[in-house]
């Protein structure tokens, strides 16, 4: 018995501490407030890289939504990196505006080799003065390219705008991750702006000066790229600005089938990123005794919050069961799970708050049951069919296709 409540006490400590490190997160993200003023005396120009597999049902409507920002068009470029596509991506991009550039490789394959193709491209020509990364299936805030260029002249150097999903009322699947981008690429950032940490990469609007593409050469190919390279600009000594004043929006499939791909990449595609990096960051933190790295660390071990809130509850239930028959040191840790669930509870609220979420997100709450037994599902399948070692694009549905012409 005393074995038990040792291990169990610790299991709870751990979940203890990622959960009171959110919700510390969340309180100072409510008081980052603050209002700029984007008006500029220089505009630099900019680059904008789009890596595209394939992707002739969305690239249309990302391509306008680019050529549509507030900016002057004669300061930023488009290029559509074509990788190894057979669909008529590139002939799309060409008739829209963008600058293709075509890459086929048979073995080389996925976002992170697009994007280094693009950038030894890219950086060979001196007119750039920042160079931008979106996916292909993106919406782009009008306000972009003047909030990138307020923070470059003001001494930013890498900057991650609000990575988040456009909102699908009654799509389960797609609003559980809205509820997870909101909180992972938007409350948490803006307490870590508050306390003046560095923000990691999100792959979908990075912003990056040349000088750092050149001196810090792309070369992270891994399941999540972005993270992998954010960790390494950090280590570097590279400070990872979040602008959230500027948007981007993703749409999510429809289809809960056509996102496993997409979230086993996200979920299991951080193990090895974790197992290569957490002693480099533990190790600079001690030796620079600054907090982003421990930070850094932290948000890289830390389970997705719905799977810790899955534990909380088993943890809960556990102990009811002998606490209902009085046995009271059981009694007390129902009490202590059941005060951490609450908390919990109360930091997704509060992140709500600070994100200043509409109403239907709340509403959505009521699927996240659904969404932990369809997680779990999903973690066993991963498992049994073996690690994930390829990039897989997340499927396209042709609905998407079908709204965004009519858009």
């Amino acid at each position: 018995m005393i074995i038990i409540h040792i291990l169990q006490a610790i299991i709870f400590s751990i979940i203890a501490l990622f959960i009171f490190y959110v919700f510390t997160l969340s309180i100072f993200a409510l008081f980052n407030k603050k209002k700029r003023d984007f008006t500029a005396d220089r505009y630099r120009k900019f680059a904008i890289v789009i890596p595209a597999h394939n992707e002739e049902l969305l690239i249309s409507q990302t391509l306008y939504s680019l050529f549509s920002l507030i900016y002057p068009k004669n300061k930023y470029e488009v290029f559509v990196i074509a990788d190894n596509c057979t669909d008529q991506t590139a002939q799309i991009a060409t008739n829209i505006g963008a600058t293709v550039l075509e890459r086929n490789h048979e073995t080389l394959k996925g976002k992170g080799h697009a994007l280094r193709f693009a950038f030894s491209e890219i950086l060979n020509k001196d007119e750039f003065e920042g160079i931008i990364v979106f996916d292909a299936d993106s919406q782009i805030s009008g306000n972009y390219l003047c909030v990138m260029n307020h923070y470059m002249e003001n001494g930013s150097r890498v900057i991650q705008s609000s990575d988040l999903v456009q909102p699908q009322p009654g799509v389960w699947s797609s609003e559980m991750t809205r509820i997870g981008f909101t909180l992972y690429n938007l409350v948490r950032p803006l307490g870590r702006n508050f306390l003046k940490l560095s923000m990691g990469l999100r792959g979908n609007g990075m912003c990056f000066h040349p000088e750092v593409l050149k001196n810090i050469p792309w070369k992270a190919y891994s399941l999540t790229e972005d993270i992998e390279y954010g960790i390494l600009l950090m280590l570097k000594g590279e400070h990872i600005q979040f602008a959230p004043e500027a948007t981007v929006t993703a749409k999510m499939p429809e289809n809960s089938k056509n996102a496993e791909s997409q979230r086993e990449r996200w979920e299991i595609g951080r193990y090895p990123i974790i197992a290569r990096y957490s002693i480099p960051l533990i190790k600079k933190f001690f030796r620079t005794g600054k907090i982003t790295y421990l930070d850094t660390f932290t948000d890289l071990i830390m389970p997705p919050m719905v799977n810790l809130m899955i534990l909380i509850l088993i943890f809960s239930m556990l102990n009811l069961i002998p606490a209902l028959f009085g046995i009271g040191s059981f009694l007390l840790f129902t009490v202590l799970w059941g005060g951490l669930f609450l908390l919990s509870i109360i930091h997704l609220l509060i992140g709500f708050k600070a994100a200043d979420v509409d109403r239907d997100l709340y509403k959505a709450l009521i699927h996240v049951p659904k969404y932990a037994i369809w997680k779990l599902m999903l973690y066993l399948k991963a498992f049994s069919n073996g690690k994930q070692e390829d990039w897989v694009r997340t499927a396209r549905e042709q609905k998407v296709a079908t709204d965004s012409s009519q858009s």
